[in-house]
Parts: structure tokens; sequence; C-alpha cells
């Protein structure tokens, strides 16, 4: 395949664009060069021979870069790949051995924010498309570019783009904005995502603090609290709320036997954590299966009284836990809000006031999907071995994609999983972008066949 020969002749092209979308800092938690990295894109994009346009919703939401090319071979296959162009914070600036935004090249890695997560991942999806154009003039199947700028936020408005170019929009199979390649260089092929639901549960009692000889009389909103929490789960970590699993569908078979078959080494991730055991004390299969398919209810932090050093003899007022809950396939958010309510209710804590943050749904491709096996020839081929997996355990916007454009979505991607990713020194191999590129060429030509 001469896109694949073009690719190798061609890597300072790559390099050189990824720099320069690197040195535009585009921070969505700060609105920090938002609008200029789309235009940025956008540019890059009709550099490459690929149409493109900015969409917009209104004044305070960052725009849409859209691309599009038609294919002449095979107009009746669509897809589209989904990236974001913003990034995470770079503080702490200081933890850095070059400026966050410099894209400095070291051998075989570039360095700055953004490197990997996600402008090297989308970098490669554009010069494949590239590659192919410049040695046939045609890509396989028609292909379509939806890059977001508030990924790193939360993606609040991507479901609002999707209900309103939905026919714009409207393509078979999505490649999903990035995925890992591990320790042995296999690349890790996701298909899904976990769901996401963040609650503040919250009592106060009095007005103020008082002092804790008090507490003979005053009830302790943080005891409240705690009793309150302790009510949701078990110690293994099992959620007791009423018909929280309800609609959760078992593991198929085919699932199972990738999970079976994905590597999983428990003493390394164990050492990694400085841990000694697992939640339930799960070990083998049991710890696959709940790492990709598993329900949590997670305190994710918990604040009354005094917290300092030293002793002060407080009763507070009020206090207040985080929670998430990561929700697996069939699990609706508004529904599980409600039996969330109705179980604090009827557990007597109906004191307990509830704000919520985020509901995000659960998302997952069937692994007898055609799309799955047409990705993972091209990974082995290049990679020479790929690993699937059933879900990711984080979250992610996957669900809007498939309940809206009725697309399943698959991950792959040149993430080296220790390349630093949200964190000082992020940093994309030069090899693994390589590697991706071609494995795009492939995925878009064995995608043009069916």
């Amino acid at each position: 395949m001469n896109a694949l020969k073009h690719v190798d002749s061609n890597m300072e092209n790559l390099i050189s664009d990824l720099q320069m979308m690197i040195r535009q800092p585009s921070v969505s938690a700060k609105n920090e060069g938002i609008e200029e990295c789309a235009i940025l894109v956008s540019k890059i994009l009709k550099k490459s021979g690929i149409n493109s346009e900015i969409l917009r919703l209104k004044k305070g939401v960052a725009p849409l870069v859209y691309g599009e090319i038609k294919s002449k071979q095979n107009p009746s296959k669509t897809l589209m790949f989904y990236n974001h162009y913003d990034v995470q914070p770079a503080e702490p600036f200081d933890l850095w051995d070059d400026p966050p935004f410099s894209g400095k090249r070291k051998g075989n890695k570039i360095f700055g924010r953004g490197a990997t997560d996600d402008k090297g991942e989308l970098i490669t999806r554009i010069k494949a498309v590239d590659a192919c154009l410049k040695t046939t003039g045609d890509v396989p199947c028609n292909i379509k570019f939806l890059i977001e700028g508030e990924e790193e936020t939360g993606s609040a408005h991507i479901e609002e783009y999707l209900k309103k170019y939905k026919k714009k929009f409207s393509c078979d199979g999505v490649i999903w904005e990035f995925g890992y390649v591990d320790s042995k260089n296999r690349p890790i092929i996701g298909l899904g995502m976990k769901g996401l639901l963040f609650v503040e549960l919250s009592v106060t009692e009095s007005n103020i603090d008082a002092h804790s000889s008090l507490a003979v009389l005053i009830k302790n909103p943080a005891w409240q609290l705690i009793e309150a929490v302790k009510s949701l789960r078990d110690s293994d970590g099992k959620i007791l709320i009423k018909d929280w699993y309800k609609e959760v569908a078992a593991f198929s078979k085919k699932d199972l036997e990738i999970i079976r078959n994905e590597p999983f080494d428990e003493k390394v991730f164990k050492n990694e954590f400085g841990i000694k055991s697992f939640l339930g004390n799960k070990t083998g299969m049991n710890a696959k299966k709940a790492l990709v398919g598993g329900a949590t209810c997670n305190i994710a932090g918990f604040l009354s009284g005094y917290t300092g050093d030293g002793a002060k003899t407080v009763l507070p007022g009020n206090a207040l836990v985080k929670i998430d809950f990561r929700l697996v396939p069939k699990m609706d958010p508004k529904k599980q809000i409600m039996r969330l309510k109705n179980h604090l209710k009827s557990k007597g804590f109906s004191d307990v006031k509830m704000k919520i943050y985020h509901g995000e749904a659960a998302a997952r491709t069937d692994s007898s999907n055609p799309f799955v096996s047409q990705v993972k020839e091209a990974a082995d081929k290049v990679f020479g071995k790929s690993i699937l997996n059933v879900s990711n355990a984080g979250t992610g916007p996957m669900f809007p994609f498939v309940d809206i454009l009725k697309a399943p979505c698959i991950s792959i991607g040149s993430t080296y999983m220790f390349s630093k990713i949200h964190s000082p020194n992020e940093f994309a191999r030069v090899d693994l972008l390589k590697k991706t590129t071609k494995c795009i060429c492939l995925i878009m030509q064995n995608f043009g066949k069916t």
C-alpha cells in the first residue's frame, strides 16, 4: 500500500504540524486559546485536502471543527474520527523540564501539553487521510472529522452539537479519540467506556460550629452523613441501592473470552499503587471483569469540621461528601438518580441534600460487530499484535454518539500508557505516531471494503 510508504517518508511533516498544534495553547478550563486553536486545526485539515468548517452553537460555547471528504470509489460507507483540540491545564509549570507548550523534540519523544491527549492522536488521523489522498487521489470510504473543544471539561455541549448537526454527522462507524499502547508496544483496542454519575451529598444541622461538649444535645451532621453513605454499599463494593443493577445484562460468551485473554498483571498493578489486595479480595477473572464491567460507588472527597494540624474540639454544623458512581451499559443516569433519592428517603436520610454535577451513560460496541475485526486486523498487521478490551474503566462522551448517530465506536491510538497525559512532561512517541498513522490507513481500507 503506497499510503504506508508515504507515511514513512513524510514523518517530519507530521511532527512539524503536531508541534505547531502543541505550541498553540488550548486550555478549555481557562478558555485559553480555544478560538485560535480551532482555526489552526481547521487550517491543518484544509492543508491536507480535507474540507473543513467551524461550527458553533452559541456564544460562550467552544466551536467544533468539522472536516469531510467524500470517497469516489465507495461513497456508501462513512467513517468518522472523533477527537478534541482542547487540553488540560499545564500547571504546575515548575515541574516541566521544558515549557509546556514548546513542542520540543528529544529523540523519539515530542514533549508538550496535548502531545498525546489529544493533538498527537488527532494528527495521526489527519495524516492517514493525507497519505491516501496524496498517493491515490481518493479515500477508501467517506471520511468525517468531529473535533470538539470541551472534552477536558466534560463535553458539556457535545450532545447538543450531535442533535443539531445529526444529518451532517451521520456515519457508519466512529474511531474514538484515543487508544493506549501497553508496555510491550501492543495497542489496546477499546470497545466501550463506562458511564458516570457525580453527586454531592450534604447535611446541615446547626447554623454554626459548636463546642464538642454539646454533642450530647446537638446532632453531628458528619455522623448522619457517614451513616447515609455507609448504607449505599457493602464492604466488598456491592451497591445496596434497590434496583441499582436491574437493567444490567451479563457479559456475552464472546466478551468473557476477550476478558479472559486480556493480559492483566495483578502483582505489577498492586506494586504500582502500593496495595496488598483488591476490594473484596478479587483475583483473576473476577478482578478483570470488575475493571471492564463493574459498577462503582466511590467517595471522591469528604469534608466536615476541623481538619488542620493538632486538636480542635469542635462539633461541625455541616458535612459534605462528593461521590462518583461508575455506570455500566443499560444504567440510565436519570433512573439511577431517582433510585439514589428513593434509597436515602426510605432509609431515613431525608435530611440529606443532593446536588447533581454530571450524568453520563455507558456505551459499548458489540464485540461481534464486523467493525471490531476490521480494526483488529489493521492493528495486528502494523503492530504485530493487539489486545481487545471490552470497555475502558474510565468515562467519555461515547454514549451520545451511539445513541444519536447509531454508530459503533472503537478506541485505538498512539498513547503510550506511561506518556504522562494530564501531568508535567507529557510526551508522544514518534515511533507510535508513525505506526498508528499506518494503522488508520489500513482501518480506512478495511472499512471501505465492506
